[in-house]
């Protein structure tokens, strides 16, 4: 019974062990299918995602205009008169005000349509936001708390 073990180890130390170049391509394919439908779908999870950014900034400059429009019975005509660190900023992927020639920058915030007792608020997508959100382009926020946007698409908000 020893011998039988030993020449039956003997025969599967020297037989094929591993895996096949077809079992390998066949492996390799199945993740290309599977990547090639993930890859997508998670890239407009990203333009989603940042596109909430802008709408939070566009609402936290709301907020701030309202709480000017309390102190001051009028609306603030720029941005820097709401806190802002100027009249027009760019921000990224974490909702952080940056440079205007960042390439980390995803939009525009600025103040449009001014006076004591109107205002639009706007996010332009930058660089590669623009470029994967073409449907949802400019968002924008007014006193009366009216939302839009520019592109064919309805359902930016």
């Amino acid at each position: 019974m020893l011998r039988n073990y030993r020449q039956r180890s003997r025969t599967a130390a020297h037989g094929q062990s591993g895996v096949t170049l077809l079992e390998l391509l066949v492996a390799v394919a199945i993740v290309g299918v599977l990547g090639s439908i993930a890859y997508p779908s998670y890239m407009q999870y990203v333009v989603r995602t940042n596109r909430s950014i802008a709408k939070s900034m566009l609402l936290q400059v709301a907020d701030r205009q309202e709480q000017f429009f309390g102190d001051n019975k009028t609306y603030a005509a720029d941005l820097t008169a709401l806190g802002f660190a100027a009249n027009g900023f760019m921000v990224d992927d974490q909702g952080g005000v940056v440079g205007a020639t960042s390439t980390d920058r995803l939009y525009a915030i600025t103040l449009t349509n001014t006076s004591a007792v109107t205002y639009t608020v706007n996010a332009t997508p930058q660089l590669m936001q623009a470029n994967r959100d073409p449907h949802c382009q400019a968002l924008t926020l007014t006193h009366t708390g009216l939302r839009g946007q520019t592109g064919p698409s309805n359902n930016c908000w």
